[in-house]
């Protein structure tokens, strides 16, 4: 009988999840291993050299899709405001978009224009700001608009950045619920880990950005030791020079705020799992926001030789859409039923590691 496959999943990725702007330092410090062999360092270091220049391919033109792209904010049809202080409503509608999008996955907030014109000027900074925070743990009635929060200051290796988009996750709701107050910072908290927007200031030490820049990233280095006070829920926020990248002008800002986390839990479990050039993968929950991602992933930064997807029968399109040679429809076929064989089976949604945890347990 053949062993199982490598399962790569939410469950099995570390809070530390390295991102691809990082991959060059990863190189550099391949380079420096004494334990490998000079062939075998060559060999890796041109692997990783091969798979970033196709990752910045793949940011700047390919299709980016967000499954749950709409934000859960009204757009005004007035006069272009930042969209976090429409109050009326708010939570309500987060809970309505949620449904719409197939369940509590991600959301993207947006701003309601993403022109760099009407971003503030690095000399009109104000000290205070609109951001949506809560000062003690609990459901989503704890999340307060709040019109008077010092805008973060700015450490001589982070940018501060004007929001035009952020994207809220998962591990928002787990983070707002206290799952893991033993290690995250102190209240009162203003949440958010992705977004998107336009340097507005830069450090002393900041050496790639300038003011103008429309950039995209993660703000919080580690999503679970010490996250960010002050997050990405906000009209200013502060990160660190190397947890961002310039946004590709193929997408817009929505777009790009729709991807930090996402692409990197997808990029670590194709990484972890050893998935390479030539070989075949199944990925379940292909149309949610790492699905999505993985299927294009594996197809046109790893080189995969068969994409095969699950989703429900109104997304089967999109699976093919994306990459996936095979997309399966998983409300009238049981995947593991099926005679086909493949490498690694990504499982972006969970529920099949914790049955192989289950059964184990039994």
């Amino acid at each position: 009988s053949q062993p199982d496959p490598p399962v790569a999943g939410p469950g099995l990725l570390s809070p530390a999840i390295p991102r691809h702007s990082q991959l060059p330092q990863r190189i550099t410090e391949a380079k420096q291993s004494p334990e490998l062999t000079h062939a075998h360092e060559e060999h890796r270091n041109q692997r990783s050299i091969n798979k970033i220049s196709k990752m910045q391919a793949f940011l700047a033109y390919s299709i980016l899709t967000n499954p749950c792209s709409r934000s859960f904010f009204p757009r005004p049809a007035t006069r272009p405001q930042f969209l976090l202080s429409s109050v009326p409503a708010a939570r309500t509608s987060a809970a309505a978009t949620a449904r719409r999008c197939g369940g509590p996955g991600r959301s993207v907030v947006t701003a309601a224009s993403s022109s760099p014109a009407v971003v503030t000027a690095a000399t009109d900074v104000p000290g205070t700001m609109k951001a949506w925070a809560y000062e003690e743990y609990g459901d989503a009635s704890v999340l307060k608009l709040d019109e008077a929060v010092s805008v973060p200051a700015v450490g001589e290796d982070q940018v501060l950045v004007r929001v035009a988009a952020a994207a809220l996750n998962p591990v928002d709701s787990k983070r707002r619920m206290g799952k893991f107050k033993a290690t995250d910072s102190p209240l009162p908290t203003v949440p958010g880990y992705d977004m998107a927007g336009v340097v507005v200031k830069v450090g002393s030490q900041v050496k790639n950005l300038k003011e103008g820049d429309e950039v995209y990233g993660h703000i919080s280095e580690k999503v679970l030791e010490g996250p960010k006070q002050f997050g990405s829920l906000a009209e200013y926020t502060a990160v660190e020079e190397k947890l961002v990248a310039l946004k590709p002008k193929s997408i817009d800002f929505a777009q790009a705020a729709g991807l930090p986390l996402a692409i990197e839990t997808a990029h670590e479990g194709l990484e972890r799992a050893g998935f390479s050039a030539g070989k075949s993968i199944l990925v379940l929950g292909g149309a949610g926001g790492v699905g999505t991602l993985v299927i294009q992933l594996a197809k046109q930064v790893y080189g995969a030789s068969k994409v095969a997807a699950t989703a429900s029968t109104p997304k089967l399109e999109l699976l093919k859409s994306l990459g996936a040679d095979v997309a399966i429809d998983y409300t009238k076929e049981n995947f593991e039923d099926m005679p086909e064989k493949y490498d690694v089976v990504f499982d972006a949604v969970g529920k099949f590691v914790c049955q192989q945890e289950r059964s184990r347990e039994d």
